[in-house]
């Protein structure tokens, strides 16, 4: 019996001593598991902190050329501001080609288009091939950036104004996002409107900026002046646009965005997508810093909205972040 009890007693003591062994071999398993990740996470804040990518997967990314995008910018007698936009796009990595919008009534000067060219060709020696093409139009109208492009290579545009610049690395998140919704406007600036309530009817609206946007946290516009589109869109706005809005538009040197805006909303019936990102503005002046600019927009809507016979825009909350440059999401 004594023989007995002591086996059991000894048994299990042996038992309690595994588990408690085991118990410890896990929470040690568990912070060692904790600790690699950790690391691994630093590891990788570290190389987006000390600007390392990752060579293999950037090449795959731009093998396929209509996996890329294209800039189309527009521009107005600001050759130096053109040469910085045309320097710093030119080093986006899924970038396939620039198109200028040249509206002036002289072309472009043999020294501008040979600086370009070779500021184009300097930063894209890793094997990338990124066309350089000066779109020239005869005609001085607003109309000329949404043109229709013949021997565009990618499905994607960046429509972008020579006077403001975006990181590339939110560039090529907010084409990451067009991807995933490739037939809507996908932007970083968002603009809003709203029923005008002195009217007395919903045919009125009002055109609300950028503090509408931040005020209530709801948008029914990204401007085209820095935007991605599916090409199809200029083909629709150069074909089918109303001949009224395009004449509106030359005239009053205005709201070519809005009408964008309102062209690709009623193909999707969709609301754009508003993408969070960095602006530098380097040009000092624009229609938008003139008198009464608001009051003109909001006559351009009620315009539109009584050409096409309804209003086309849908309002959203949605906001498109990259939670890899943010620590608390």
């Amino acid at each position: 019996m004594r023989g007995s009890s002591w086996n059991r007693r000894t048994v299990q003591r042996l038992r309690q001593a595994l588990i408690s062994t085991v118990g410890s071999m896990k929470i040690k398993l568990l912070l060692c598991c904790c600790i690699g990740f950790t690391l691994i996470a630093l590891a990788s804040r570290a190389s987006d902190f000390m600007g390392w990518t990752n060579q293999t997967a950037a090449l795959e990314r731009f093998s396929d050329s209509r996996k890329g995008y294209s800039i189309v910018m527009n521009t107005w007698k600001r050759y130096d501001l053109l040469k910085q936009s045309i320097s710093h796009y030119s080093r986006c990595p899924r970038l396939d080609s620039i198109h200028i919008v040249w509206s002036e009534p002289s072309p472009p000067s043999d020294s501008l288009r040979k600086f370009l060219y070779h500021i184009v060709q300097l930063n894209t020696r890793d094997g990338r091939q990124v066309e350089l093409k000066f779109d020239i139009n005869t005609e001085d109208s607003l109309n000329n950036r949404f043109k229709e492009i013949k021997d565009l290579r990618t499905d994607a545009i960046f429509s972008i104004d020579d006077d403001v610049i975006f990181p590339c690395p939110s560039v090529e998140f907010a084409f990451d996002v067009w991807q995933s919704a490739s037939d809507t406007m996908v932007g970083f600036v968002p603009r809003m409107h709203w029923v005008d309530p002195t009217k007395g009817d919903k045919n009125h609206y009002i055109y609300g900026g950028w503090w509408s946007v931040w005020w209530t946290g709801t948008y029914s516009m990204v401007l085209s002046k820095a935007a991605f589109f599916h090409k199809k869109y200029l083909s629709l706005y150069t074909n089918e646009m109303p001949g009224s809005i395009r004449e509106f538009i030359t005239k009053n040197r205005n709201c070519e965005d809005i009408a964008m805006s309102f062209l690709v909303a009623n193909a999707t019936g969709a609301p754009p997508i508003w993408v969070k990102g960095k602006i530098f503005e380097i040009g000092s002046t624009g229609i938008s810093s003139l008198g009464g600019h608001s009051e003109k927009r909001t006559h351009c809507i009620d315009r539109f909205v009584a050409e096409f016979g309804r209003m086309p825009l849908v309002p959203t909350a949605v906001k498109a972040v990259d939670s890899r440059n943010i620590w608390f999401w």
